[in-house]
C-alpha cells in the first residue's frame, strides 16, 4: 500500500489566531460528509490539517484548504504509511478527526456474511486502525481523538443492524482505548450525530419517496430543535472543534449526541 500512496499539495496556510491556531489534525474521510464539514471547520479555527481520503478526491475549495494523503483505512500498512506522511506534513500530530465509514440497509434476517464484513470493516476496523495510528504519534506528548459513533448504537436499527453492531463496537472501542491512553494525556471521545449527509441520503434511497416523507415527518414531531437533520458545517462543527481544543482536555470516553435532541442518550 505505501507504494501507492498520493499526497496532494500541502494546502494553504491556517489563520494564526483561530481557536486551534497551532493544531496539527488529521481527518479521516474528509472528501465528503462530516469528514468535509470537520477540514472546514478545523481551518477556519486556525488548524493545520491533513485530510484523507479513499477513491473520492477532493476537489474545488475543499481540495484547496488543507493538505491530502490517500488512504485506505481498512488496511494496516496504507493507514500506517498515510499517517507517516500526514505527520512528515504537520510535522507532528495532535489531533485525529475519524469521520470514514459507510451505511448500508439490511435486516437482521436478511443480513449476508459480504454486507456484515463490508459495514464491520468500513466502521469498526477503520476506527481501530486509525485509532493506533494515530495514538503512536500522540503517546509521548499527548492528543486529542474523536471518533464517529450513533445513537443507533445504542437503540439499534432493524434497517442496518450490522451498521447498528458496528458503531456499538465503535462506542466499546472508545471507552477501552480513553481508558488505556488516558496516561498518556490521550484523551478518546466519540459523537452520535444526526446529520445531513450522504449516510443520510442512502437511508432516503431505500425508504422511498412515500416512506421518506412520512419519516421526515416524524423527525418534526419528535425532534425537539428545529425537527430536521442538522448541517455537518454548522451544527456539528463547533462541537468538533470544542472537542479538538484545550477546553475538552479532561473529557474522555463519552459518546457525545449532537442530534437536536432526537435521541437523548444516558451513560
Amino acid at each position: 500500500m505505501s507504494k501507492e500512496l498520493i499526497v496532494v499539495d500541502e494546502g494553504v496556510s491556517a489563520s494564526p489566531d483561530g481557536v486551534l491556531a497551532g493544531r496539527r489534525i488529521v481527518v479521516s474521510g474528509a472528501a465528503t460528509g462530516i469528514g468535509a464539514a470537520a477540514v472546514g471547520s478545523f481551518v477556519e479555527a486556525g488548524a493545520r490539517v491533513v485530510g484523507l481520503f479513499h477513491r473520492t478526491r477532493p476537489s474545488g475549495e475543499l481540495e484547496r484548504s488543507c493538505a491530502w494523503v490517500q488512504c485506505d483505512a481498512r488496511d494496516r500498512e496504507s493507514v500506517e504509511s498515510a499517517f507517516d506522511a500526514a505527520v512528515e506534513i504537520l510535522g507532528g500530530l495532535d489531533v485525529l478527526l475519524h469521520a470514514a465509514g459507510v451505511w448500508r440497509p439490511s435486516t437482521p434476517e436478511t443480513l449476508t456474511e459480504d454486507e456484515l464484513t463490508l459495514v464491520l470493516d468500513a466502521n469498526l476496523r477503520t476506527t481501530v486502525l486509525t485509532n493506533q495510528a494515530a495514538f503512536s504519534h500522540m503517546r509521548e506528548s499527548g492528543g486529542r481523538i474523536v471518533n464517529l459513533g450513533s445513537g443507533e448504537a445504542i437503540r439499534g436499527n432493524p434497517m442496518a443492524p450490522h451498521y447498528a453492531a458496528a458503531k456499538a463496537g465503535v462506542q466499546a472501542w472508545t471507552r477501552s482505548a480513553a481508558t488505556a491512553w488516558g496516561p498518556h494525556g490521550v484523551t478518546v471521545n466519540a459523537l452520535a450525530p444526526a446529520m445531513a449527509t450522504p449516510g443520510a441520503d442512502r437511508l432516503w434511497e431505500h425508504l422511498g419517496p412515500e416512506a421518506e416523507a412520512a419519516f421526515r415527518e416524524r423527525l418534526r414531531h419528535t425532534m425537539p430543535l428545529r425537527g430536521e437533520l442538522g448541517d455537518p458545517r454548522t451544527d456539528l462543527g463547533p462541537m468538533m472543534v470544542f472537542l479538538a481544543g484545550s477546553g475538552a482536555r479532561f473529557m474522555t470516553g463519552q459518546l457525545l449526541a449532537v442530534n437536536g435532541g432526537l435521541q437523548m442518550l444516558g451513560a
